[in-house]
């Protein structure tokens, strides 16, 4: 038997290698015998560098930025081989996981550390450059990632505005005339993990400003900021940023993406199903296994294990996801490809006991599916 493992990670509990090899070592205590491959997956979020540096054979590269919360940290890109590739996650300088949860708020967190990442690519010189943006713990649009580029968001008393997804709503006028010229010479391919618009009810702000911290007063705040960003963009440069699929990703880092040159958006998880060359290991399995950290209805939208089972389903596998917790609307993946969804979380605890007890929960849910797995494998076909 042949069983692919192709997990995201469970945020802020494993590493996506980290998940994969739970996963299989709860398999391997009732299948000793089968043969296990392991794709640590990504969909635009954490992870994604080091998928496509084993893709590539590149090297992890450090550099020193602000943190969202504009404090001084070191963040991580990666390099290919032959260092024409930058390789960056958003989240490496911007993410939550950057950002303690008594002081998430993305009122005022900044994406300008994934500028200074995008910076640090141009200086070593790279023809193009592949961002990750998924996972972050701003809502500002990516203007604060513009504004480390060169570009200047001035106020109606003509000053520069400050950091911050509320900040946006004092936006008077937009000046790229500074950007970083070596842009121009620069292709960006944006991993997007999510297809929402940049406001609404399906945008950055209603659909994943409460995870970074925003209250429902706050909600409003940011879509109306969105929406006023949005508008200047379109009085200015007669350029639609609010309703492309992909503007609402990384707190609406898609839509202020589209102010730089020569950037195409593109599913994340899916460049990264070309980099890891799943098709082709997946044709051979007899069992695909995925998952992440939460399934609900978000996971149809890009996610990773809807990524996975559609290859899957290419060749007729059987696609079980184990996840760390569902929501009540995750039943709508059953739709895209997934057979079982199996959640490994076996009782009730604080969030810091739950994360704390990843790995631990993670083996056993495995091995209870692969036991599941084994009576079924025993009917007749």
């Amino acid at each position: 038997m042949k069983i692919v493992i192709a997990p995201d990670a469970f945020k802020e509990s494993l590493t996506a290698k980290e998940v994969a090899q739970a996963i299989q070592t709860g398999f391997t205590r009732v299948f000793p015998e089968a043969e296990f491959e392991l794709i640590p997956m990504a969909d635009g979020g954490e992870g994604t560098v080091q998928s496509l540096i084993d893709g590539t054979g590149g090297h992890l590269q450090k550099a020193s930025v602000i943190s969202p919360l504009a404090l001084p940290t070191e963040a991580i890109w990666g390099l290919s081989g032959d260092k024409k590739l930058a390789m960056i996650e958003m989240s490496a300088a911007s993410g939550l996981h950057l950002v303690p949860t008594d002081r998430r708020n993305p009122l005022y967190t900044t994406s300008f550390g994934t500028g200074e990442l995008i910076k640090a690519a141009l200086n070593a010189g790279v023809e193009s450059i592949l961002l990750g943006i998924g996972g972050s713990a701003t809502n500002d649009a990516g203007v604060g990632m513009l504004q480390a580029l060169g570009a200047k968001f001035i106020n109606k008393s003509g000053k520069e505005i400050g950091f911050g997804g509320l900040e946006l709503l004092n936006i008077n006028h937009i000046d790229l005339s500074q950007l970083d010229p070596r842009l121009q010479q620069v292709q960006i391919e944006v991993a997007c993990d999510v297809t929402n618009p940049l406001c609404g009810k399906n945008g950055a702000s209603a659909v994943f400003g409460p995870q970074k911290g925003a209250t429902p007063s706050m909600v409003k705040q940011l879509d109306q900021a969105l929406s006023h960003f949005a508008g200047i963009v379109q009085t200015q440069y007669h350029l639609n940023i609010a309703d492309r699929s992909g503007s609402g990703a990384a707190g609406g880092m898609g839509a202020g993406l589209q102010l730089l040159p020569n950037v195409q958006l593109k599913s994340g998880v899916e460049i990264v199903i070309g980099a890891t060359q799943l098709a082709k290991k997946v044709q051979t399995a007899d069992l695909v296994i995925t998952g992440e950290g939460r399934m609900d209805a978000q996971s149809i939208a890009g996610k990773t294990p809807i990524g996975v089972a559609n290859v899957a389903k290419q060749f007729g596998k059987p696609v079980i996801a184990i996840v760390g917790c569902l929501s009540d609307d995750y039943s709508l993946v059953y739709q895209h490809g997934i057979d079982a969804v199996f959640p490994i979380i076996r009782q009730l605890g604080s969030l810091e006991q739950t994360l704390s007890q990843g790995q631990e929960n993670l083996v056993s849910s495995a091995e209870n599916i692969a036991r599941l797995w084994k009576i079924c494998s025993q009917f007749p076909k």
